[in-house]
């Protein structure tokens, strides 16, 4: 049975911690290409089952530092922990849900979630995990579907599943919803905040959407052009579920597009 009750999926979730992290990506040669400073001196912590956004122009290296957390690349300089542990490898413990739901479309719903206890040589003892989780999502009537029957919301929430399914101490969500229509991505904002508050785990969200940033994050990670530094960490306060027209919300906004220069001010005159 997946367990519901908060306080014990937070033991599961882990803290998060990046520190003085450094990214230039090299030539073949193995030199240092022009313009290939990725990140600076990044610094971030992530409280177990925490859900942080990350926001930033594009190119700013976001997908990067998601990247670095899943053990897919290694830093230049720096650091990257899970709990007390360095990651230097890719894991079970982080999971990574991309905008694409990156489904086998050979493989039915059931099949696709339960591709990761296949490849980790678990399924035997875990298959009863996958109908909970098919409920979790909301897809058992569409068990046997494949991916091309699905709605893309449908086919993100098969995505999500199939990476909750592996109880990773970090989620990590890079765009998961970017590619949704807008109505279909306000539902699937509550189905992800769904999951992480029955589900406890330590989430780091990437958009470019100020909006949904401010309506799903505990803070709110504002990085600046290439290279990627941070230039704020807002906390968000208003209590959830959030009222996307409220004065409180609207102010944030406001304050949130004037810090990225989108108001008409550079960065370097904050």
């Amino acid at each position: 049975m997946v367990a519901l009750n908060s306080e014990v999926n937070l033991s599961e979730a882990a803290s998060l911690r990046v520190r003085n992290v450094r990214k230039e990506f090299t030539s073949l040669d193995g030199g240092i290409t022009p313009g290939a400073l990725a990140l600076d001196d990044v610094s971030l912590s992530v409280a177990a089952g925490e859900l942080v956004s990350i926001v930033g122009p594009s190119g700013c290296g976001k997908s990067t530092l998601l990247r670095m957390i899943a053990g897919l690349t290694s830093p230049t300089a720096g650091e990257v922990a899970i709990g007390a542990e360095p990651i230097t490898a890719p894991s079970a413990d982080r999971g990574l849900v991309f905008q694409d739901p990156n489904l086998f479309p050979w493989l039915t719903v059931r099949r696709n979630i339960e591709a990761g206890l296949v490849a980790r040589g678990v399924l035997r003892e875990k298959r009863g995990e996958v109908d909970e989780f098919m409920r979790l999502v909301g897809l058992e009537s569409f068990a046997n579907s494949f991916p091309h029957h699905l709605s893309g919301g449908m086919a993100q929430r098969v995505s999500l599943a199939r990476a909750l399914i592996n109880h990773p101490r970090v989620l990590l969500l890079d765009e998961p919803l970017g590619a949704l229509d807008a109505f279909t991505r306000m539902r699937m904002q509550d189905e992800v905040l769904r999951l992480w508050r029955a589900h406890g785990t330590t989430m780091l969200f990437v958009t470019h959407d100020i909006d949904e940033a401010i309506y799903m994050s505990d803070r709110i990670v504002i990085m600046t052009p290439r290279p990627g530094r941070i230039e704020r960490i807002i906390p968000v306060s208003n209590p959830r579920p959030r009222d996307r027209s409220s004065p409180e919300f609207l102010q944030l906004r406001g304050e949130i597009l004037e810090i990225m220069h989108f108001a008409g001010r550079s960065l370097s005159e904050n």
